[in-house]
């Protein structure tokens, strides 16, 4: 059996590049085909794969300048020649579930999100670009809506769809008119957690730093409430420092060890945001911290009201507030949240995965 994997771009390191390695751990011997890889940004990860960038890779700025080349990037995706493969399987936030196939070959894409600057974020999109970008603004509605329309019919393309999370299963039969086979949570490395018997006096967040992060909101809650809030995460942090009082801590990056160990001593992980699923979550749970979590998307499916976390009901800094002046912790069991948190795992993501391909591909 042969198999293909798709990813859109490799160009971070994220939720999806963890989806991406499970799957190489599945097949390893599988190349993983690709708009664009950054070499410099994803250092030694991924160095000894079998990787096919598209033509686009070699195009001025393509890597750093994507938004330059959207029009060319569902050209590039159905370029690919996948004719020698039984077996594809595509994880896509964006182009990857629209390359074309053989007929004798199997298509399984695990779709993380419909494409949001496309649907759901498309407004946010566009009051987004700064600086040079902004050049773009008034030229990017048509392709959006031509880009929009072609992401629907990839969409139709996959012989199965597997979503990451009954909210994104929702999302996508709204934006693609198409029921997902399944839903399968993304691997979530629970191993690396463990639980800490000493508890210090902060809140922390792990998030990069992107508006619908709504890392605002908690930093305005804990200027207001005068406690301690620690922040780790990269990107553009000049807005959010700039608002943040003495109690809050910008830590940058740090790696899985001391993560583990933030996780491991803080009061409760916050939060604020409307995930697709939210693996940062599930990796605090799985170091025994409850989670104080706005009411909405993923979380809804990973975080147990009053057993391994609180919900607060609006995404405002007073709706969390009136949260974290409510939580107690000594009312949450570490040992319970973490079992909870297992069921999350990559070995039960892979299980999942091997147990669709065999139900739905092999055995017909």
């Amino acid at each position: 059996m042969r198999v293909a994997l798709i990813h859109d771009f490799l160009t971070q390191y994220g939720g999806a590049e963890k989806v991406l390695e499970a799957f190489h751990q599945i097949w390893p011997n599988a190349p993983v085909f690709t708009l664009f890889y950054n070499k410099k940004v994803m250092g030694n990860m991924f160095r000894d794969w079998d990787i096919r960038v598209s033509p686009i890779q070699n195009l001025p700025f393509a890597v750093k300048k994507y938004r330059w080349y959207l029009p060319l990037m569902p050209a590039a995706i159905e370029r690919f020649d996948l004719s020698q493969f039984d077996i594809v399987i595509s994880d896509s936030s964006a182009y990857s579930k629209g390359v074309i196939i053989q007929p004798h070959t199997t298509h399984i894409s695990y779709i993380h999100s419909p494409t949001r600057y496309l649907w759901s974020d498309a407004y946010t999109y566009l009051q987004g670009l700064s600086g040079a970008e902004k050049l773009f603004k008034r030229i990017l509605p048509p392709i959006l809506t031509q880009l929009r329309q072609w992401d629907f019919i990839a969409a139709q393309r996959p012989d199965y769809i597997i979503a990451n999370s009954d909210f994104v299963a929702h999302r996508i039969e709204k934006y693609y008119r198409r029921k997902p086979d399944t839903v399968i949570h993304p691997p979530v490395e629970t191993d690396k957690f463990y639980i800490s018997d000493k508890i210090e006096d902060y809140f922390l967040i792990v998030s990069r730093f992107r508006p619908y992060k709504r890392v605002d909101v908690a930093i305005k809650a804990f200027n207001k409430l005068k406690i301690p809030l620690k922040i780790i995460g990269t990107g553009d942090d000049r807005g959010l420092k700039s608002i943040a009082g003495p109690h809050i801590e910008f830590i940058g990056f740090v790696d899985d060890r001391k993560k583990a160990e933030y996780m491991a001593n803080a009061k409760a992980f916050i939060h604020p945001q409307e995930e697709d699923f939210g693996i940062t979550s599930i990796e605090s749970m799985a170091a025994g911290r409850p989670v104080i979590a706005y009411r909405a998307g993923g979380a809804l499916e990973t975080v147990i009201d009053g057993k391994t976390g609180k919900f607060f009901n609006e995404q405002t800094w007073e709706s969390l507030a009136e949260a974290v002046i409510k939580f107690k912790s000594n009312e949450f069991d570490a040992q319970t949240i973490q079992n909870h948190a297992r069921t999350f795992s990559k070995d039960q993501f892979k299980s999942k995965i091997k147990s669709f391909v065999k139900n739905y591909v092999q055995d017909k």
